[in-house]
């Protein structure tokens, strides 16, 4: 069965699910797709019910808070700093340890799994996304905001299967905000549904942006061409907003504070920092889109959310596209 056949079938059966209709019994036709479902499911390295499904959530719900106490208690204290490519890539022993926290939990749940970490990437590992059950880990989003005590700070967990993320948890510590998303089932903050505003006019929305950290003058010229692109007297937003947490930036969006957000690769953004966070927007009624219009590939380093299609579109055919 192929990956496009198989995701479609996974959105049908829970469609059908969830407005109470008995897969199993429903026709013949649909009998052999239910037995089709369970077959691919219960391959190897698959999720194979939905009850496992919820299994992973939990326990990313649970390690994400163990490491939000963590970044909690370091908060206001002292901060040993260090930094990776340049003086504004900023990391600190804490994001380090949580990570360990973090892998070392779920691995130990589910051995069979695979990680992409932000730190582990840092010191050399490989990043590569499989079909394999994956965890997608950023341990502290928002370091520089961290360092400053800037109250936007947040663990980024998410859980990709056959390259679809099925589970994603954002959890702001120091704010006490849980995000969370389960593919099919909703976004949440704090167990309590959330939605996208719906927003539709440029001129009427709230944008969040990034300015990345790089100060080369070429990348710092389409960072705040692009600002200006929505920033201006035609077409007059209600504002912009840069918050120093590309996960949180999405999760504001899934849960209408915001209306739309946009980042590139060349702000210094990876996969660990919008795979959690994709899935929350999508499952909040929102659009999650590459910067170009295309397809999102999580993968690309490249996202675009929005509150709707048509802004959404308003903004990809404005943006100047970085690589």
């Amino acid at each position: 069965m192929s990956q496009f056949c198989f995701r479609l079938l996974k959105r049908l059966t829970y469609l059908l699910t969830g407005i109470g209709v008995n897969f199993k019994t429903h026709s013949a036709v649909c009998d052999r797709l239910h037995h089709l479902l369970d077959d691919k499911m219960a391959a190897p390295g698959n999720v194979a019910t939905m009850d496992t499904r919820d299994e992973y959530f939990h326990a990313a719900v649970k390690v994400a808070r163990k490491a939000g106490e963590e970044i909690k208690n370091a908060f206001t204290s002292e901060k040993r700093i260090q930094t990776k490519s340049s003086a504004t890539d900023l990391v600190t022993e804490t994001e380090e340890k949580v990570e360990k926290i973090i892998i070392s939990t779920l691995k130990g749940k589910f051995p069979s799994h695979s990680f992409i970490g932000e730190e582990s990437a840092a010191a050399g590992e490989k990043v590569e996304l499989t079909d394999n059950p994956t965890w997608i880990i950023d341990p502290l989003d928002g370091t520089t905001n961290f360092v400053h005590g800037f109250p936007f700070v947040a663990v980024s967990i998410a859980l990709s299967v056959n390259k679809e993320v099925v589970v994603g948890v954002v959890y702001n510590a120091i704010l006490d905000q849980m995000f969370t998303g389960q593919l099919g089932k909703g976004a949440f903050m704090n167990g309590k549904p959330i939605r996208v505003s719906g927003q539709e006019d440029i001129k009427k929305c709230l944008l969040i942006g990034e300015l990345g950290k790089s100060r080369v003058k070429e990348k710092l010229d389409k960072v705040f061409s692009n600002l200006r692109a929505f920033y201006n007297e035609e077409n007059k937003t209600h504002g912009c907003r840069v918050l120093g947490s590309p996960a949180l930036d999405m999760c504001q969006v899934a849960s209408g504070s915001g209306d739309a957000c946009y980042m590139f690769g060349a702000y210094g953004i990876d996969v660990w920092d919008i795979a959690a966070g994709g899935l929350i927007v999508r499952e909040s009624g929102g659009v999650v889109w590459d910067t170009t219009g295309g397809p999102f590939d999580m993968m690309s380093k490249r996202v675009l959310c929005a509150s709707s299609e048509k802004l959404a579109r308003t903004i990809a055919e404005g943006l100047t596209q970085m690589d």
